[in-house]
């Protein structure tokens, strides 16, 4: 028997290191303390460093084939001032892998995996402020409004106990150089990849939709995120089934519905649909995403009201996704000055969704700190 303190047999491969250890502080703490900035959209980050998503795995194509830009793209975020990650698990599902005769096992790790990336981005770049006092500044930015919040401060000098005064809109992790990582959790449209999360009533029920949750769920919970987002969700019968799938995985969650005006995508009122959160406990931040601007202005303070919780908001750049076309229609009306009001309402998780890249985060990080 070869004993624990001897070399392993020679042609033995190396144990992979094990991925980084997440933050101390609790998100929810964190909330409680100050506003957190969210990072953008993935996939715009992801298609800027060259990469071809027209795949119906959309980003989470690159799980399997090309891991190493997922963690550049979010690498990208953390440099212009993200404190929160979100993983490249929104699209990956059993059944979509399964179109690429991928087992459940491989589908578990590669969930895992979208985690780890996250982790390691936030560690290597956590990392690099150290060493240079330069790492947190976005190329081209200038100034205090092109310098990543949360890394502005990992690249200073030790300052000594008591010493940092902290910014006026400065978060915890602003303070601490923390980054925390979300395990997405898309909606069963997305799976479909067909337009259909924009829509929801798929004519099932609940208790089918949560058949379909809970498996990803538990892979995810099992990387151990610090928060689950489930995200982009259509209406109010998912949403339950959401939250019943993650009620035992052991990770907070937050609850993020897309909407289109003052209505969710399948045409529930959103006071409903923010309700359904109010009580739960394991929820610490309800809200939007995957809207326009504009709809996320109502949306934050009813939020705020019906639940009493913090509130999320990540919206798109304004632009509308045609389905059919595969294409973005319109202009762009996301403005980072809008997170006055935002913060003034309640918001406590900011950033953006699709289109809304590194540098308008830059910008809304740069509002936050005042």
């Amino acid at each position: 028997m070869t004993s624990a303190a001897e070399p392993p047999p020679e042609g033995t491969p190396p144990k992979p290191p094990p991925p980084p250890e997440g933050p101390v502080l609790p998100l929810a703490e964190a909330l409680a303390r100050g506003t957190v900035v969210l990072d953008g959209g993935l996939s715009n980050q992801l298609e800027a460093q060259g990469c071809d998503l027209s795949d119906d795995l959309w980003s989470a194509r690159l799980l399997a084939d090309d891991p190493a830009q997922i963690e550049a793209a979010h690498a990208a975020y953390v440099r212009a001032g993200a404190q929160v990650l979100i993983t490249s698990s929104y699209q990956a599902s059993y059944e979509g892998f399964a179109r690429r005769d991928l087992g459940r096992r491989q589908v578990d790790e590669l969930l895992r995996r979208s985690v780890h990336l996250a982790r390691r981005a936030a560690a290597q770049n956590e990392a690099a402020g150290r060493a240079d006092p330069t790492a947190g500044e976005v190329p081209g930015g200038g100034g205090d409004g092109g310098i990543g919040a949360a890394h502005t401060w990992v690249g200073r000098e030790p300052e000594r106990p008591g010493e940092h005064q902290a910014a006026p809109g400065e978060s915890a992790a602003a303070r601490e150089g923390t980054v925390w990582v979300a395990g997405s959790v898309g909606p069963y449209g997305a799976m479909l990849a067909d337009g259909s999360e924009y829509r929801g009533g798929y004519g099932l029920s609940v208790r089918e939709l949560m058949g379909y949750h809970r498996p990803r769920i538990a892979a995810l919970a099992a990387a151990r995120p610090d928060v689950l987002a489930l995200e982009t969700v259509p209406d109010i019968d998912e949403a339950e089934a959401m939250l019943w799938a993650a009620e035992d995985c052991g990770v907070p969650v937050w609850l993020s519905y897309s909407i289109r005006g003052h209505l969710t995508r399948a045409g529930q009122p959103l006071e409903r649909a923010f309700a359904l959160a109010a009580d739960n406990e394991q929820v610490i931040a309800v809200g939007v995403n995957c809207c326009t601007p504009a709809d996320a202005d109502g949306a934050v303070r009813l939020a705020g009201l019906v639940t009493g919780k913090p509130v999320v908001v990540y919206p798109n750049s304004g632009e509308d996704w045609d389905a059919t076309a595969r294409d973005w229609r319109g202009r762009s009306t996301f403005d980072p000055a809008r997170v006055a009001a935002w913060r003034s309402e309640g918001a406590r998780l900011v950033g953006g969704c699709c289109r809304v890249g590194p540098d308008q985060i830059a910008d809304l990080a740069a509002e936050i700190r005042g």
